[in-house]
């Protein structure tokens, strides 16, 4: 974990970093941009907006909390990894083009890395 003594982060938890402030991102845009509200209109999947969103939000606060608590990190991380698998899922059933998938599917392996980097 972070070694507080010399003030440095390993590679998993840049990742974490990452993960968490992109998450936070994403997360707040589900209830504020009207750019995701179409895309979710688009995926059919309107009425899982706003629960996306707030699971959004809780990972990546969960991903800031596993700095400390490593069940948390493992759960948020966990979940994240579900969700993005999930959106690459739903991308391909809608037929989007494949380089639309490329967040989706960085993100997905930014999490599954923090969760193997975990265990």
């Amino acid at each position: 974990m972070y070694n507080v003594e010399a003030g440095m982060h390993s590679i998993p938890e840049i990742a974490q970093d990452i993960s968490a402030a992109l998450f936070a991102w994403y997360g707040m845009s589900c209830f504020l941009s009207e750019k995701t509200t179409t895309e979710f209109d688009r995926y059919r999947l309107a009425r899982f907006r706003i629960l996306t969103g707030l699971l959004q939000v809780a990972g990546s606060l969960g991903l800031v909390m596993g700095h400390f608590f490593r069940p948390i990190l493992l759960l948020s991380a966990g979940g994240l990894t579900t969700m993005m698998f999930l959106a690459l899922i739903t991308r391909i059933k809608i037929r989007d083009p494949w380089y639309a998938a490329i967040p989706a599917f960085l993100l997905f392996a930014l999490n599954f890395f923090i969760v193997v980097a975990a265990l």
